[in-house]
């Protein structure tokens, strides 16, 4: 029991743009109604879609030029250190630790290539040793900020005493494509927005909360629900919008098995964080899940806050969550590529 991985901070960051909902709303009528007949009709997802306000890594007209691999991936590299000292230099501050006292980091990142990693970028920065151990992680979409915290409790857990900083930072603005006339793309424009979050696990005793168990499923021929297409342009968004009734029907099984593995229920589980989609993503996870209506509260309060930023955005939650003071048991859950669902309990004593 002393050498699980205990969480020790949680902490998160967003870039300078703010953009509220109308306001992306009117730049997508401009950019894609002449254009794309049905436009009108899809245009209605960015007032359902729960979204108040979202923060971008450029100001809004930058997204409106031509821009090719080159200019997005710089924006990129840019863009994600910066939000990856915040968030993390914000986790060391709150878990009480300087960069010089983390052993490993896992960096979460799936809308960027970076060769090297962006931790090796900002390891002068923070502080790293030069024996820390690098663990840069991709593919994961909306998915890697549970997953990564998984990973980061078991790399703790498996070197007892030792510090992980897990680093989830994604800049989903980069990849918006004017170009791209499809029903996805347009949804993806009311959606996604940019930020980072960051936590400390290690097996010290001064964490109040432990990581109890982390687990994956994996459905078979579901690669076309969510991903990444490639061209010459850049990233283009691969988004079904059966995600909701899929979530719905099939997610609550893979909770269950995920949960049965490790001895226990979903009648075990004090608070179900979830990773917050958008609102008809919320809602069929409530029904999925049993939960009553309205029960993912923080969840959509960080959908209208911030948008849906991939991999950070749970830990947006959690992080609200634990301000709020955790329950004795509560279940991070996330869907993403692959198509996957990822679990992570995390046990709280007073």
């Amino acid at each position: 029991m002393s050498h699980q991985a205990r969480l020790l901070s949680v902490s998160s960051a967003v870039p300078p743009y703010r953009v509220n909902q109308n306001e992306a709303a009117e730049t997508a009528r401009q950019l894609f109604s002449a254009r794309y007949e049905g436009f009108e009709r899809l245009a209605k997802v960015f007032e359902s879609s729960g979204i108040l306000r979202r923060y971008l890594v450029r100001p809004l007209d930058w997204y409106l030029k031509p821009l090719g691999w080159a200019e997005r991936n710089a924006a990129y590299l840019d863009g994600a250190c910066s939000l990856f000292v915040e968030a993390a230099s914000r986790a060391l501050a709150d878990a009480g630790l300087s960069g010089a006292e983390v052993d490993t980091v896992v960096t979460v990142s799936s809308t960027g290539i970076a060769t090297p990693s962006l931790d090796a970028r900002v390891a002068e920065q923070l502080g790293f040793r030069t024996g820390i151990e690098s663990v840069p992680v991709f593919g994961l979409g909306c998915a890697g900020g549970v997953t990564g915290m998984g990973i980061g409790a078991r790399l703790a857990q498996s070197r007892p005493g030792s510090r992980v900083l897990v680093v989830a930072v994604e800049l989903c603005s980069v990849a918006f494509r004017p170009d791209k006339l499809t029903k996805e793309n347009i949804v993806a424009t009311a959606l996604f927005g940019d930020g980072a979050a960051a936590c400390v696990l290690g097996t010290h005793q001064e964490g109040q909360t432990s990581v109890e168990l982390s687990g994956q499923h994996t459905w078979p021929d579901t690669l076309s629900i969510m991903g990444w297409s490639v061209d010459d342009t850049g990233l283009g968004v691969i988004f079904d919008r059966a995600i909701p009734p899929f979530a719905e029907t099939h997610l609550g099984p893979a909770v269950k098995g995920i949960l049965a593995r490790h001895g226990l229920e979903i009648e075990n589980v004090d608070r179900v964080a979830c990773h917050p989609g958008g609102a008809k993503v919320i809602t069929a996870l409530e029904r999925a899940l049993s939960l009553e209506q309205g029960a993912l509260d923080h969840e959509r309060s960080v959908l209208a806050d911030y948008g849906n930023m991939s991999a950070p955005t749970a830990l947006f939650v959690l992080e609200r969550l634990v301000k709020a003071g955790l329950p004795p048991r509560t279940l991070l859950t996330a869907m993403g590529p692959g198509f996957t669902a990822s679990c992570l309990s995390l046990r709280t004593t007073a």
